[in-house]
């Protein structure tokens, strides 16, 4: 009997591959850039299951060639490149890999507060290129976090681990998110304040909602001008939240002290991206759950929401439930 088909999207941990080719046929594209989308959609085409990544637009035009497909399955713990509802009118499972990533993620949003605030890489380059000649009470002064104000937009899984490290540093915690958790607020010791209120009070401000219209610029030029001079804010979650011209413009113009930026509009971001000039504007290339632990999870996982998908279970992380019946 034929095995079905697996289209892997990218290279993958040795872990999550050996799991696939022992039940299915796999074809893996093996190159360091995203699918060119006239391949995924051939290879599409036959696919029983596609396991993909944020790259890979899974939306009307791949579904209506997909006539096999049963499941993609989204490296990657957020799922706006896959058109959820899209899916369920085709009867294809959508999954992603929640809840592994959580404390890595966690932790690179808390470096990149880390960074930004106390300007260690424009510390770092200003050592390395020899322009370090004395000490001086100025030299490259950041702010302090100990004992200051966390504010976070959006209290998720992430958002809610982020807060648990601010208590080693004595931080006061408040957070805005759409859907108020009291719960959390007892647990973690947090407060609830409106967006504007989180803005207005935080020292350093942390993003961990998902990006959909309606969070779409949600940090943008009104935003910026709420916050603090000496505020630092740190965007881990998706480049779309936070409106790339207007901060520039608060981070050029001294309207805010820092941020710390792992997500960007467009991935990679281009080389002209005037944010990439600017010293307190700390850059790394979408790797917040870039451990070997962490990424190795996240390709079992979405290897076994395949497995589970075209043998007839349930997968483990499934999107739209509602396409079981």
């Amino acid at each position: 009997m034929t095995k079905p088909f697996v289209y892997v999207c990218r290279q993958l941990p040795d872990a999550a591959h050996k799991m696939l080719e022992e039940h299915f046929e796999c074809e893996v594209w093996g190159k360091d850039e995203a699918v060119p989308r006239a391949l995924l959609l051939e290879k599409a085409a036959k696919a029983d299951g596609i396991l993909s990544l944020l790259t890979d637009k899974v939306n009307e035009e791949l579904l209506a060639v997909a006539k096999n497909l049963k499941i993609v399955a989204n490296y990657a713990v957020g799922f706006d490149n896959i058109d959820v509802p899209a899916c369920t009118r085709h009867k294809v499972m959508a999954t992603n890999t929640p809840g592994v990533l959580t404390d890595t993620t966690a932790d690179l949003a808390w470096t990149l507060l880390m960074c930004a605030g106390r300007r260690i890489v424009e510390s770092e380059r200003f050592t390395k290129s020899g322009q370090w000649k004395t000490w001086g009470p100025l030299l490259l002064a950041g702010q302090d976090i100990h004992h200051a104000t966390l504010g976070l937009v959006g209290l998720g899984r992430i958002g809610a681990a982020v807060a648990r490290r601010a208590k080693g540093f004595d931080m006061k915690v408040v957070y805005f998110d759409p859907y108020r958790n009291e719960q959390a607020e007892q647990e973690l010791g947090v407060e609830y304040m409106p967006l504007d209120d989180v803005l207005k009070v935080a020292d350093f401000i942390s993003v961990h909602v998902p990006l959909m219209d309606s969070t779409r610029n949600l940090i943008a030029a009104r935003e910026l001008g709420i916050m603090k001079k000496t505020a630092v804010l740190v965007n881990t979650s998706r480049g779309g939240i936070v409106n790339e011209p207007d901060l520039y413009h608060a981070l050029k113009d001294g309207a805010i002290f820092a941020a710390g930026l792992d997500v960007f509009a467009q991935e990679p971001t281009p080389l002209d991206n005037p944010l990439l000039t600017l010293d307190n504007c700390t850059c790394v290339p979408h790797i917040a759950s870039a451990s070997v632990q962490t990424r190795t999870r996240m390709g079992t996982l979405a290897a076994e929401n395949v497995i589970a998908a075209l043998t007839g279970k349930k997968p483990p992380t499934l999107l739209n439930p509602e396409v079981l019946g």
